[in-house]
């Protein structure tokens, strides 16, 4: 007897997603509920268990295809039949590489990392979900291995016909997933319709590192959990956000909406690429209840459990380019919010301080913010206001 899969239900309004990974393979024993494929939607990326312990079967549909809620997309067989796997997809290398293992499983930016460094997957350690490769572990292997030239190495795949090489010539063509789509829309379309500017400033980052220095021990023990550099930005925008509401509205129609709470989009790596999962009522919360939120994200985010009621939402975005070690850059808002702000990599500087020139840690702050609903005196006074909380942490405790 067989069981077939469906595509589940995957929330208010979503009728479809796009086939991201089949996770198991036709012959390959599974366990009930054990993920056996990755689906795409607009938003985040879900993983379908077996209804059933059996034997993988058919599957009816590609990697890239989309596919209705409800319907059947491979079928898992529960008498122990084994069905013959299909045939192992080639790897061809040029003379100075050795024949690499099979590369179909791997997920397209896995792939492209490995065509990028000319690494073998089958030396790599995954670190994803139940072992899986995923783009970090290429690249943390290409370091190791002094990242060998990309175009000693090339993988064919089964839906990508094979291309010779000649010297150092070479490309793939992988079809865009459903959420890098999303995201292009939504980005260009944010173009097309805000009136986007962006004001700078920078900060003093040392009242936040020095008191990070002096508490950090004391509060992971009691929290358990890391003080961050977060907390205190999501703390400063909520003080700065009273003085200057129009940072936390949104335009409807002729209306300009402002919102009475501040649910903060919080960029956070993921496998496929950024997520802005929401922190909500982030103005009511403590620096612990911060922290421990955007640690949850970041977990399940990796793990690829974040759902779409997670992003769903937010009024205000944060975004982070300074771990990827970015010095300044000129964010895009996530509609319908009128801003965001960048933060970026904190390095040491020459500033003047009571006529004295002294090196600092400075950052580079940047509000791109809707002009159609944000004056540029209110955008310059909030980003000041950010900066003066920053710089004097004992702010953020008075209300000032």
């Amino acid at each position: 007897m067989s069981s077939e899969v469906l595509v589940p239900v995957l929330g208010e309004s979503v009728t479809e997603a796009s086939i991201g990974q089949w996770l198991k393979q036709p012959g390959e024993r599974v366990a009930a509920d054990e993920p056996i494929v990755s689906l795409e939607t607009d938003k985040v990326a879900v993983e379908v268990p077996s209804p059933i312990a059996g034997v993988m079967g058919r599957q009816l549909v590609k990697e890239g295809d989309t596919v209705a809620v409800g319907a059947v997309i491979a079928v898992i067989d529960d008498d122990g039949a084994v069905v013959a796997p299909p045939a192992t997809v080639a790897a061809s290398a040029t003379p100075a590489s050795s024949v690499m293992a099979d590369a179909s499983a791997l997920s397209p930016a896995v792939r492209r990392a490995v065509l990028e460094h000319g690494i073998d997957p089958a030396k790599i350690t995954g670190t994803g979900k139940d072992g899986r490769l995923t783009k970090e572990d290429v690249v943390e292997a290409a370091k190791r291995a002094g990242d060998a030239p990309a175009a000693t190495v090339v993988v064919a795949e089964a839906s990508v016909p094979a291309v010779p090489v000649t010297g150092v010539r070479g490309e793939e063509r992988i079809k865009m997933t459903r959420l890098r789509q999303t995201v292009a829309k939504r980005l260009k379309e944010a173009q097309n319709t805000a009136a986007l500017l962006t004001t700078f400033n920078d900060v003093d980052m040392s009242a936040v590192i020095a008191a990070r220095a002096k508490y950090k021990d004391l509060f992971e023990k009691k929290h358990g959990v890391r003080l961050g550099f977060m907390g205190f930005f999501t703390r400063a925008v909520a003080l700065a956000a009273r003085d200057v509401p129009a940072v936390n509205a949104r335009i409807d129609g002729d209306e300009i909406v402002y919102h009475k709470h501040l649910d903060v989009s919080v960029a956070v790596s993921a496998p496929n690429g950024l997520v802005v999962p929401v922190i909500r009522n982030a103005d009511t919360m403590s620096f612990a209840e911060i922290e421990k939120a955007i640690g949850d994200f970041g977990a399940r985010a990796k793990a690829g459990t974040l759902t779409m009621a997670d992003m769903a939402g937010g009024t205000f975005t944060i975004s982070n380019g300074g771990v990827f070690g970015s010095l300044m850059s000129t964010p895009i808002i996530n509609p319908p919010q009128a801003a965001v702000l960048g933060l970026h990599r904190i390095e040491d500087r020459p500033v003047v301080r009571d006529g004295a020139v002294v090196v600092r840690p400075m950052m580079y702050l940047a509000l791109s913010y809707d002009h159609r609903l944000i004056d540029g005196r209110e955008a310059v006074t909030f980003l000041v206001r950010v900066k003066e909380a920053i710089e004097d942490p004992t702010r953020l405790l008075i209300d000032l």
